[in-house]
């Protein structure tokens, strides 16, 4: 009889401590959850942030007070991407990844053809990098209010290239 109630007992003891555990896990999976939405917000409001940020002009510097010695090609793609966002009509999130996907076409070339060296060539690595990780971001846009952030902050990076570059 005793060997019979301690068995019922440790059973008893087990089943208890499972239902507890399932609880837990539940509780602790809706708590990650709301943790990885958090996050998964947090990165997606970094990123937009990021992507309208100006602070290049912060890290660039002029030649000695006088603007860069740009090549041809660079100031011709520069100028090619300003055309393009004047006179893009942006109304819906496709024309907005359209965009972005001509305003990629034309910084890849510039990329490509890029012969410039040195201090000139690592400055405007300061003025590329985030107009890049912009026209990234703006092939990435799930609405028109994050397009137009975007493209104006794309416009003024654009337009900053003419305060450092000849």
């Amino acid at each position: 009889m005793k060997k019979t109630i301690l068995s019922l007992a440790i059973i008893s003891a087990f089943l208890i401590s499972c239902n507890e555990t399932k609880t837990k896990d539940t509780d602790t999976d809706i708590v990650e959850t709301a943790e990885g939405i958090h996050e998964h917000a947090m990165e997606e409001m970094a990123a937009e942030t990021h992507a309208t940020n100006n602070a290049w002009v912060d890290e660039i510097k002029l030649d000695n007070g006088n603007k860069w010695e740009a090549n041809v090609e660079t100031t011709e793609g520069v100028d090619k991407m300003m055309n393009i966002v004047k006179t893009s009509e942006t109304k819906t999130v496709e024309d907005y990844h359209n965009l972005a996907s001509k305003l990629n076409e034309v910084k890849n070339f510039v990329v490509k053809e890029c012969t410039m060296e040195g201090p000139s060539h690592d400055n405007l690595h300061v003025f590329l990098h985030p107009l890049i990780e912009k026209i990234e971001a703006l092939g990435k846009v799930s609405t028109t209010d994050e397009g137009d952030k975007i493209t104006a902050s794309i416009k003024e990076n654009l337009e900053g290239y003419y305060n450092y570059f000849k």
